[in-house]
């Protein structure tokens, strides 16, 4: 019997006392992916920082071909051939792409870097993942999803032989999907093994070869893929069954209340000339393809970009929405994309995240009033079922999905008319996306408007009323998400490429 290329045995890491894993495990074999799944805060990242030596665990082996090894930080897993894609990209922006994938191991001639040789290395590897784009490219000019594939080029530069993907495809199109799969695929048979976490049920059981599956930091199951059918995936994870993706739409949508007119972004690669109208109680989703300026359209809305012309009318009212502080005012709120850069405050407590921007709430004679924030507190962890030992812990310490369900309460606890949501499921387990399309459809129910920009077209399709579709910066057409199609949204979205 072959000697698996990574074991992973008894793993257990507390946070504050409180078990993060428990007695988790993991057997990965030479040239497979082997998925490893579980609900937001079942334990995935964890094990995963532990095997990289981001965290040092509590009691446990990990087993590299037989041979016991213990890294106290990544520098050690990387020379021992063990490379990790985070889901939450962690890069020297305002540096190229070369400077980002030779960081702290240059090539030098004499005691100066090469840039030649660090440019031809660059290349190289761009080639051989046939990622087209040039090595010299600040990373700040690219898109997320070509971050996204730059950091993936770097964990392959190390020659790793185990390779963690954490989220991999959160921010790629359809097509970029596919060229990560051919990358993968050509690894595959290269003999690395590759630990993939995702929560995108269709991708996982394209790809994988075998699942693991935890449920609230414990070990549940192992299992080859095609044993394996979504709702069995489901059930394991949750331990329950979920009948329905999606909850049943009980709202009911009334008046226009916004109205957006001829709006065009300050610079000329943004959105032109965009118009439409949003109608109380009614979700519109936002869809469209990789760099179809979906992200844009909110953030133009949200003040967060300038715009060059157009107006924004709410309730027969011009506003100016010139800053985000101003548009909050207006009653807006906008949840960002990326929670980690814009989103979240990681140094500050949960407690502090979720009641930032109400702080004015809680002032009393000048004080603020401790016992109100933690009745909000209180309210924002149970309402978004928050998984946290404690709302004192700093949010970086949980979660991407439970980071994501603190933003929203703390939009929810400002009670805006008009929610802007930016990929509000991305990196989401299905048990928890359930319980955001819950929220959405209340706030839709309650007479509030929402506009949902997200890249799964099943996702637009199940919670919205109508589809707003983007192409190249401009409106391409709207459509009723009932009578829609897949295709039909997909013929729009090229209508300007």
């Amino acid at each position: 019997m072959e000697t698996p290329l990574l074991e992973m045995k008894n793993m257990n890491k507390k946070f504050s006392g409180v078990y993060a894993i428990n007695n988790a495990q993991l057997t990965l074999r030479h040239g497979t992916v082997h998925a490893l799944m579980g609900e937001n805060g079942a334990g995935k990242s964890t094990l995963m920082k532990c095997l990289f030596g981001i965290y040092l665990e509590d009691s446990g082996d990990i087993l590299i071909e037989g041979k016991k090894v213990h890294f106290t930080d990544p520098k050690q897993a990387l020379e021992n051939g063990v490379a990790m894609v985070h889901q939450e990209l962690n890069q020297v922006t305002k540096r190229d792409i070369m400077d980002n994938l030779w960081l702290g191991r240059y090539p030098k001639k004499g005691i100066f870097v090469s840039q030649e040789v660090m440019y031809n290395n660059t290349k190289k590897v761009l080639d051989d993942l046939e990622i087209d784009v040039d090595p010299k490219k600040i990373l700040s000019t690219l898109s997320v999803s070509e971050r996204q594939m730059v950091e993936i080029a770097k964990a392959v530069s190390y020659n790793a032989k185990i390779l963690v993907l954490d989220e991999p495809t959160s921010s790629l199109s359809d097509k970029e999907v596919e060229h990560l799969f051919r990358i993968i695929n050509k690894l595959r048979d290269r003999g690395v093994g590759m630990i993939y976490i995702s929560h995108k049920m269709d991708e996982i059981l394209r790809i994988s070869d075998d699942i693991t599956i935890m449920r609230d930091g414990k070990y549940v199951s192992t299992t080859l893929a095609k044993d394996l059918t979504m709702d069995e995936i489901i059930k394991q994870m949750v331990g329950r069954e979920i009948t329905n993706r999606f909850p049943t739409k009980e709202n009911i949508v009334g008046d226009v209340f916004m109205q957006v007119k001829n709006l065009t972004g300050m610079y000329g690669s943004t959105i032109k000339d965009v118009s439409f109208e949003l109608k109380k109680g009614e979700v519109l989703g936002v869809a469209g393809l990789v760099g179809s300026r979906r992200t844009e359209l909110l953030e133009n809305i949200f003040g967060y970009a300038t715009k060059k012309s157009g107006e924004i009318i709410v309730d027969g009212k011009v506003v100016l929405n010139r800053n985000p502080k101003e548009s909050i005012k207006n009653g807006f709120a906008l949840l960002t994309e990326e929670r980690r850069a814009t989103g979240i405050l990681p140094a500050l407590t949960l407690y502090e995240n979720a009641t930032i921007v109400t702080l004015k709430r809680y002032l009393k004679n000048g004080l603020l009033d401790n016992s109100k924030i933690k009745k909000d507190t209180d309210w924002v962890m149970q309402s978004m079922k928050v998984k946290a030992h404690s709302p004192r812990v700093a949010i970086r310490t949980l979660s991407g999905g439970n980071q994501q369900k603190v933003i929203i309460g703390r939009w929810l606890l400002k009670d805006p008319e008009i929610l802007l949501l930016d990929e509000p499921t991305r990196g989401i387990d299905v048990g928890a996306k359930y319980e955001i399309y819950q929220l959405i459809n209340e706030q839709a129910k309650n007479g509030k408007c929402c506009m949902v920009v997200s890249s799964e077209m099943p996702e637009l399709l199940g919670i919205c009323d109508r589809i707003l579709v983007m192409s190249n910066g401009r409106l391409a057409g709207i459509v009723d998400a009932k009578t829609t199609t897949q295709e039909e949204i997909m013929t729009l979205a090229a209508k300007y490429v």
